[in-house]
């Protein structure tokens, strides 16, 4: 079984910042790197950003692109998020994955943390 453990959340004005980090017991066979997804009220789980075990590559979301960055310690599997340029639209429980980053469906991942809340007034 492998476990994610995340911080970092909570409240932050619109324009602020807020970094989010991700730790994993293990790595598994199959998985490629680190992930996060988010989940605002009344709305689906979306992908967020990922990155390879090396970070030699990394993805984002088109609505975070330019904001968000995601970076990785592949020694301490561990996962940043830092994020900037913070707005309404962003607030949300944020989870970190672990599997195949590639993968933007939420249902292709595993391993989730336990999500933790980032919340910026409008």
């Amino acid at each position: 079984q492998v476990q994610l453990v995340e911080s970092g959340g909570g409240l932050v004005q619109t324009g602020g910042s807020l970094s989010l980090s991700c730790s994993a017991s293990r790595r598994t066979f199959s998985s490629t790197g680190m992930g996060w997804f988010r989940q605002a009220p009344e709305k689906e789980r979306e992908f967020v950003a990922a990155i390879t075990w090396d970070g030699s590559s990394t993805s984002y979301a088109d609505s975070v692109t330019g904001r968000f960055t995601i970076s990785i310690d592949m020694n301490d599997l561990a996962v940043s998020l830092q994020m900037n340029s913070l707005n309404s639209e962003d607030t949300a429980v944020y989870y970190c994955v672990l599997g195949r980053v590639s993968l933007r469906a939420p249902g292709s991942y595993t391993y989730w943390g336990q999500g933790t809340q980032v919340t910026v007034p409008a």
